[in-house]
């Protein structure tokens, strides 16, 4: 039985007497010491790990200057600022307090588009800034492939920059001003100031700043500039170059707090330059039939006047065929005849002027042209794009690029530590064939992507941190690799900052300035208490760095058994990336933690709680048989004492559990995480194992059965729901079981509508082979046939418009009701019998369609996997599948009805699961209805919020309601009731419940529009 798990973290007392003098205090913000909030926050999009004490949410700069004023009297006590986590190089991870500004500090303050300028608070996303600024006709230059879920604090303690950093610069390159606050608690408010202002400043804390200024950016002017090569990506740490203004003899102290990863104070507001957004833009994909050639062409794209030069190579290309993003992109990067691809350079011009941008074009296409006749240089090919939405598109596959890396096959991942080096543009071929020979030398696999206009190229070697010896290899290489940056005058990060490698700081800078990043360090923090150890120490400290060889995830996850690693290849598999924390609520991915603002309740926190779970199963010498065991195994008197014993009360299991709970599983997540992180797999074989130690609420049974009760109620619909809608009824439902708005049965019922269309599997069986191209079998489902029959009579109806006779095939169990709630010992058994029944039918090679395409999913992904070779071979397809390969003929001869009145357009709204597993079914379904003459615009929206049963269930009414309010209300607002579109059953109950009217189907509006055959 399932042992109760302690996670062995307690706070250390000199934390805990500080977080209760701040509970204390005039705090406002959240402050979170459970063991998961902490493990949350212990990892970023590296390979490093690290338990903070604490996480704090503050929702002001009072309350940071609050943290600072408090912390006097703690001497132990640190910070670490987190904005998105998406630092590579652990720049965010502390043992202390992580003060996390993205949860609460997320507004955009002002907007000056007449002096182009915007104001906001640090925890604002990069890309939410961007929407923001579009209907003014400006954006924030510098773009990152995280961009939407970077946030503005991160990228200014990063001086992150990326994708055009030729043309726009850096972050600090449009930093006004910033408002930040010391580990004291004092407010600064810094910009550009004449010198002599701030050495006599009457606070004490500038004017301590600005004589450290005079005396290390001015006094050692000559050495900086003599040791910082001229490099677009330099980063130094504090920076130390451009501290001073010469030119207007002003210190400007936000250019040291830009990049200095929090070790100096907290960012809290920056006021930030705009960039008008171009009127033209091109974007030109050169095809090379070597990365080698794409990189020695790249400085002649530069020459050019390109705005950006983006280069992937083959490695990534073929990782990115393979991922859902293809489909967005495969027609705008095809393939070259009789070639093989194997570099691309992505090479994109702006300007105001049409006639300008077309005369670059022509220009670079009549060179292109003639490259390609005399087969020079290795260009095969391009294509050119001015369509804006296509070249996003196109950017979009190349962001994606650093999660799909990590998709690869075996224990060795490609993993980031040496991979944002600069060198001089026109060094960058012969170092990175330099640098490939030294990881071809170690035998190491690895994929390239990056700015090759700046000389920065992203080289991520696939180690495998679970070996030790791999650990030992990574430092190796790290050290070669800073030797090989400096023989090419560049250095080791040039775009994701210090964090761990911070050890090669004193190395690079030499004593004598080194000696002054530590003064500096000192002036702000003389304490030591801003994310210590990272970029240097205080100067007269003993503190130690950070290290490239301190402790990594693969320290933790190298403990857990492999049979567990094996049966949890989903949660393991994660690496970091935090696509999943995308801000787009019109994005399908996690709703969950787009409602809760809750790290824990995404894709990456519940890996990390599972990956936690399961280390500390292994310490408990648990058997992997042990985890299968069935749940009848355990007494429900023994789950029952479990349940409420305080023995039970600290087992890390319930914070498991509560996470776990809160997912939709909507299974956006298995198609939109590059490395297919499935939530709902995993999910449901935690939720069969916890339920071995604990007692399963009666909601759970009630869900588990609803295939086997559907059809008995059937029988007596009438009363089912006079029976339902009293109120007694609805209280028991809700007040004892936990269960709003159950759904009434269909009446009249589909077995009363589909006599004539019953299944006789010898009748089938003598039909002719053109008797059987005119049959199509309706697989029934438990939503749609008992609740929703209306859709599934259309369909038939619809069937029978085109030419083809309908036959419904009986009712057997599909089982995800189920699986989503870890019955899964019941879920095996029910996928056997119904794959047994569905490849009896498959027999007779007739098309077999579901209407509702997230239960007939499940005979794809979770029967695959639980049944393996037994599921067989049978395929039940989409509507819009069947329409789209046995009707196209039919849909193409039939007129609309003269007689309907069909608004102009249609809105189509898809279910999550659908739009992700099957990311060409909008089109498709625009396809279908244009071969009618019928006009469907295609909505993007999130998760409705109500993803099966979990919008049905009393705990998560309120952020049911939250996430359908978050994308669904305002995208049908835009539309009349009659054209809403909405593919999933579970879709079309939200909208009613909420709008107070029921939406179509597509193929309810496609049939109603269509004449009778």
């Amino acid at each position: 039985m399932l042992p109760v798990l302690d996670s062995q973290a307690a706070l250390e007392s000199h934390y805990l007497d500080y977080l209760a003098a701040l509970q204390k205090s005039e705090f406002s913000g959240d402050i979170e010491t459970q063991y998961s909030s902490r493990l949350a926050m212990a990892t970023d999009n590296s390979i490093y790990q690290k338990l903070p004490q604490a996480v704090v949410y503050p929702k002001s700069v009072a309350d940071l200057s609050i943290l600072g004023r408090l912390v006097a009297d703690f001497p132990e006590v640190a910070f670490s600022a987190r904005g998105g986590g998406t630092g590579t190089n652990g720049q965010s991870l502390t043992s202390g307090i992580v003060v996390e500004l993205a949860r609460h500090m997320n507004q955009i303050l002002e907007i000056n588009p007449a002096e182009g300028w915007v104001k906001v608070q640090a925890g604002v996303v990069k890309d939410a800034l961007n929407d923001a600024l579009r209907p003014h006709g400006y954006f924030f230059a510098p773009d990152l492939s995280t961009s939407n879920r970077a946030t503005i604090g991160g990228m200014i303690n990063t001086d992150a920059s990326g994708q055009g950093s030729l043309v726009y610069g850096k972050t600090s390159d449009h930093i006004l001003g910033l408002t930040s606050v010391l580990a004291n608690g004092d407010i600064l408010e810094t910009e550009p100031t004449p010198k002599d202002l701030l050495l006599g400043h009457s606070d004490q804390s500038i004017q301590a700043i600005a004589q450290q200024i005079q005396a290390s950016c001015v006094g050692f002017r000559d050495e900086i500039l003599a040791k910082f090569p001229r490099l677009n990506r330099f980063l130094t740490g504090y920076d130390l170059e451009h501290a001073y203004l010469p030119e207007t003899d002003e210190f400007d102290i936000s250019r040291l707090i830009a990049g200095s990863e929090g070790s100096l104070a907290f960012v809290a507001e920056a006021k930030l330059n705009i960039t008008p957004i171009a009127n033209h833009k091109a974007l030109v994909n050169i095809k090379y039939n070597s990365f080698e050639a794409a990189l020695r062409h790249a400085p002649k794209m530069v020459a050019a006047k390109a705005t950006s030069v983006e280069t992937v190579d083959s490695i990534v290309l073929n990782l990115a065929r393979a991922d859902i993003v293809w489909h967005s992109v495969s027609d705008l990067i095809t393939d070259v005849p009789d070639q093989t691809l194997l570099g691309l350079n992505m090479v994109e011009y702006n300007s105001n002027d049409e006639a300008e941008i077309t005369e670059r074009i022509n220009r670079l296409a009549a060179e292109l042209d003639q490259d390609i006749e005399t087969q020079k240089g290795g260009v095969i090919g391009y294509q050119i794009t001015y369509d804006v939405t296509d070249i996003q598109k196109i950017y979009g596959m190349r962001k994606k690029s650093v999660g799909l890396l990590g998709k690869t096959d075996g224990a060795k991942k490609p993993i980031a530590f040496a991979e944002d080096t600069a060198v001089p543009p026109e060094n960058l071929a012969d170092f990175i064939m330099e640098f490939r020979a030294l990881l071809d030398s170690h035998n190491l696999h690895y994929g390239m992507f990056g700015h090759v206009d700046a000389g920065v190229l992203h080289v991520r070697p696939a180690l495998d941190m679970n070996d030790p010896q791999q650990e030992v290899l990574l430092k190796q290489i790290s050290d070669q690799v800073v030797a090989l940056v400096a023989k090419y005058g560049g250095l080791m990060w040039g775009e994701h900052g210090k964090g761990y490698r911070s050890e090669y700081a004193p190395e690079f800078f030499g004593d004598e300035l080194y000696a002054e990043l530590r003064k500096i360090k000192r002036v702000f923090d003389p304490l030591n208490k801003m994310n210590p150890g990272k970029i240097c120490t205080p100067f007269a400290s003993d503190a130690a760095l950070v290290k490239v060889s301190d402790k990594k995830r693969g320290t933790y996850d190298r403990t857990i058994p492999v049979v567990f690693k094996e049966e949890f290849a989903p949660a393991m598999s994660c690496n970091g990336n935090g696509l999943c924390f995308n801000y787009d609520t019109t994005s399908p991915m996690c709703p969950s933690s787009k409602i809760t603002s809750d790290r824990r309740h995404s894709p990456k926190g519940r890996a990390g709680m599972i990956r936690e779970w399961l280390r500390l199963l292994g310490q408990k010498d648990i058997a992997i048989d042990s985890l299968h065991a069935q749940s009848f195994q355990t007494s429900w008197w023994s789950r029952l004492l479990n349940t409420n014993s305080a023995e039970s009360k600290g087992d890390f299991s319930h914070e498991v559990f509560e996470v776990m709970d809160e997912c939709l599983a909507c299974k956006s997540c298995s198609a939109q995480c590059p490395v297919g992180v499935d939530v709902p797999d995993f999910r449901a074989k935690f939720l069969s194992i916890y339920y071995q130690r604990y007692s399963r609420p009666v909601k759970d049974y009630l869900v588990a059965n609803v295939e086997r009760m559907a059809p008995l109620l059937a029988k007596i619909p009438r009363l089912h729901n006079v029976v339902m809608q009293t109120g007694l009824a609805q209280a028991v439902l809700k007040h004892t079981i936990g269960y709003v708005d159950a759904p009434l049965l269909s009446t009249p019922t589909l077995a009363s509508r589909s006599e004539a269309y019953q299944f006789d599997l010898a009748q089938l069986q003598n039909l002719s082979k053109s008797e059987k191209a005119q049959r199509v079998l309706i697989v029934q489902d438990p939503f749609t046939s008992f609740y929703d029959a209306e859709v599934v009579y259309d369909f038939m109806q619809l069937v029978e418009k085109l030419g083809f006779k309908p036959v419904v095939l009986p009712f057997h169990p599909n089982g995800k009701p189920q699986h989503v709630k870890g019955f899964l010992d019941k879920f095996a058994v029910t996928a056997k019998h119904t794959a047994d029944f569905l490849n009896q039918v498959a027999e007779l090679e007739i098309p077999m369609v579901g209407v509702d395409a997230s239960l007939l999913l499940v005979y794809r992904d979770e029967y695959t996997k639980t049944l393996g070779t037994q599921r067989g071979d049978f395929a039940v397809l989409a509507v819009h599948e069947w329409l789209a390969r046995f009707a196209q003929e039919s849909l193409f001869a039939h007129a609309v009805s003269e007689t309907s009145s069909a608004p102009a357009p249609f809105a189509l709204l898809t279910h999550c699961t659908e739009k992700t597993a099957l990311p060409t079914s909008e089109k498709q379904w625009q396809q279908i209805f244009s071969q009618v003459g019928l006009e469907l615009d295609i909505v993007s929206v999130g998760c409705c919020g109500m993803a099966g049963t979990y919008g049905h269930e009393l705990a998560h009414y309120d952020n049911a309601k939250g996430i359908y309010e978050l994308s669904w209300r305002n995208a049908l607002s835009k539309y009349q009731e009659s054209q809403w579109a909405v593919s999933g059953y579970s879709c079309r109950s939200q909208v009613a419940r909420f709008e107070g009217t029921k939406p179509k189907h597509p193929l309810q509006l496609l049939n109603s529009q269509l004449a009778p055959k």
